[in-house]
């Protein structure tokens, strides 16, 4: 999804060293973008990522639905079959060991333990070593493993105050994606997908899209004034 920067100034973004695969993909989408006349410069936000990933564990065959961190581990163990935490460290080089220590909990000692840790505790340590769980079972093919987010809500509400560019955000990827929609519904689809963060009232909501309406990211439509019509050209 492509989105002005003004609309990402909510979120921090962490260095993250992609796997080649990853990089290939992103090199094709970016000189997509430079056919384009107005040649815009993209910056990628990993913290806001998600990936499919196949994985095979053992004899069964998986599809994990994971963060952009959560896959670039897991790629790890394509060429090694155990990693120790600073191996993963340093691999990854990823400076936030906080939210290092989170992505290697939500893989070996959540709910579903894709990954093997020893010492087998869930406390992750500097010197705990990973490794692929062989012995992994589950009656679903496609599973969605969380993980903690990397933005706690203090850094949304910190932004301004009322956490008004996380609203906009919010509303710009919605309407990008549904193309049209009730006002009503956009509010609600927005106090949802903020809900994880902080909880927006309705006011600040609606004084955000009369705001954006302003800007030319969106407008009312003639027929019927209770949709809002996304303007694709704006962004």
């Amino acid at each position: 999804m492509l989105l002005h920067s003004t609309f990402w100034l909510g979120f921090n973004s962490l260095n993250l060293n992609l796997p080649g695969e990853m990089v290939k993909c992103m090199e094709v989408f970016q000189n997509f973008i430079n056919t384009d006349q107005k040649k815009r410069k993209l910056e990628w936000m990993h913290s806001l990522g998600t990936c499919n990933v196949i994985g095979t564990l053992g004899q069964n065959t998986f599809e994990l639905i994971v963060t952009t961190f959560q896959a670039c581990l897991l790629l790890l163990f394509n060429t090694a079959d155990r990693l120790s935490y600073s191996d993963i460290k340093g691999e990854l080089k990823l400076t936030d060991e906080i939210y290092l220590s989170k992505v290697l909990h939500s893989l070996s000692s959540g709910k579903y333990k894709i990954l093997n840790k020893e010492p087998n505790s869930v406390t992750i340590l500097p010197t705990d070593t990973f490794e692929i769980n062989a012995q992994y079972t589950s009656k679903l093919q496609k599973i969605k493993i969380p993980c903690p987010p990397m933005h706690e809500k203090k850094n949304v509400v910190e932004n301004d105050g009322s956490g008004k560019f996380a609203i906009d955000a919010s509303i710009v990827r919605i309407m990008k994606s549904r193309r049209s929609l009730s006002f009503q519904q956009l509010v609600q689809d927005c106090i949802q997908q903020l809900s994880g963060r902080f909880e927006p009232d309705t006011r600040t909501i609606n004084i955000r899209i009369d705001y954006l309406i302003q800007r030319g990211y969106l407008v009312r439509d003639e027929e019927d004034r209770s949709l809002c019509k996304y303007l694709a050209y704006s962004v």
